[in-house]
């Protein structure tokens, strides 16, 4: 199995449109129906997040843990988007995300998904799936969406930096507002005990502490080893420079713009919001984050 982008034609930028309440564009609602569908198993693992929350990050750590020792060779052969397919992708002329999740020859499938709680196929509750979720603070996670809309062909454009600061804001960004998606997935998290929620901050602070969770939680034993090989394998700066991880073989990200993996920081918002921005932006954000439960860092 492989995706062939010899052949491929840059799609045209596509346009945001309302989709059952949640801004979506066509990429990832026009195989809905099959996507809806899926047949999940058991031993499935999804890793939802977010767009630009940390979801390659997460991707990369699972698949080594499971698969760095028995088979070392995708690691280095195969893209990080081939060995844990994005579920609702469907790009013309292209094999779906739908369609390369059927096929993975992996068990557990490492599959992943950016759709908010809601739009997640029934089959990963049914089947009592494993679901690993990553939130960013709102500040740092618009930064890196807005770098990743100037250079990716596959997202809507993203304008200047004050009009995206306002959409974000407005929630009219692909897979919606950024709320509405960690406060979905942490209200699911009370009903659904298959859920590990995991925040990028406290992995920036002490990756190898997240690691023994998400170990913990998926029931696996790795020697010390093994552990640090990951945790060293995961390091920003060698996930940039590894280009089975880091879409510098996706024609569809233009690397002359941004690097898919910028900067890996926390805190990098402040180069960016005014004192104006962050002023409308706190205030905005005490009306639309009410739980007190759920807590995300802008600083560590």
């Amino acid at each position: 199995m492989s995706l062939n982008f010899d052949k491929m034609d840059l799609p045209p930028r596509p346009k945001l449109f309302d989709f059952n309440g949640v801004s979506m564009t066509h990429f990832f609602t026009q195989n809905w129906e099959n996507v809806q569908n899926f047949q999940a198993r058991p031993d499935d693992i999804l890793i939802a997040t977010y767009p630009k929350a940390g979801t390659t990050w997460v991707s990369q750590i699972l698949d080594m843990l499971y698969f760095g020792q028995t088979c070392p060779g995708r690691l280095t052969t195969l893209p990080i988007y081939e060995r844990v397919p994005f579920l609702e992708m469907a790009i013309p002329n292209l094999l779906t995300g739908k369609d390369q999740a059927d096929e993975l020859p992996t068990t557990p499938r490492l599959i992943k998904t950016h759709f908010p709680v809601q739009f997640v196929p029934k089959a990963f509750w049914e089947q009592n799936c494993r679901i690993v979720y990553v939130a960013r603070n709102a500040k740092d996670n618009m930064v890196s969406y807005y770098h990743f809309d100037c250079m990716n062909q596959g997202q809507p454009e993203a304008g200047d930096w004050n009009s995206f600061f306002q959409r974000f804001m407005d929630g009219n960004m692909v897979f919606g507002p950024w709320y509405d998606h960690v406060n979905g997935w942490w209200k699911k998290k009370q009903t659904y005990s298959n859920i590990h929620y995991m925040f990028y901050e406290d992995m920036i602070e002490d990756t190898g502490r997240e690691i023994d969770k998400l170990c913990a939680f998926i029931g696996l034993s790795p020697s010390a080893e093994e552990k640090e090989r990951v945790t060293i394998g995961v390091q920003f700066d060698n996930m940039k420079k590894n280009k089975m991880a880091n879409y510098s073989t996706l024609p569809i990200m233009d690397f002359k713009v941004s690097p898919f993996m910028r900067k890996g920081k926390v805190g990098d918002w402040k180069n960016y919001f005014t004192v104006a921005q962050n002023e409308q932006f706190d205030a905005d954000y005490k009306k639309k984050m009410k739980d007190p439960t759920l807590q995300l860092r802008c600083v560590i």
